[in-house]
């Protein structure tokens, strides 16, 4: 799962992440504790169940900062 960073250096590759649910009306967003990063809107069926995850790749481009976060799921 991808995650937008607006900050670099917040995390690191190879690091273990909290990560905290939010939920919308037809969806859930999730975000790396405390507040480092966010992910887009997922629908039900891509819902995490999973609360932690490993820091794969931090990718940087025009737009920013991209943490790639892998789960055990």
């Amino acid at each position: 799962m991808e995650f937008k960073m607006e900050r670099e250096n917040l995390v690191t590759e190879g690091q273990e992440v909290t990560i905290t649910e939010g939920v919308l009306p037809s969806a859930w967003y999730y975000v790396i504790n405390p507040a480092v990063a966010m992910s887009a809107n997922y629908t039900f069926r891509e819902r995490l169940k999973s609360d932690h995850g490993i820091v794969k790749e931090i990718k940087h481009n025009e737009k920013g900062y991209y943490v790639v976060v892998e789960f055990d799921e």
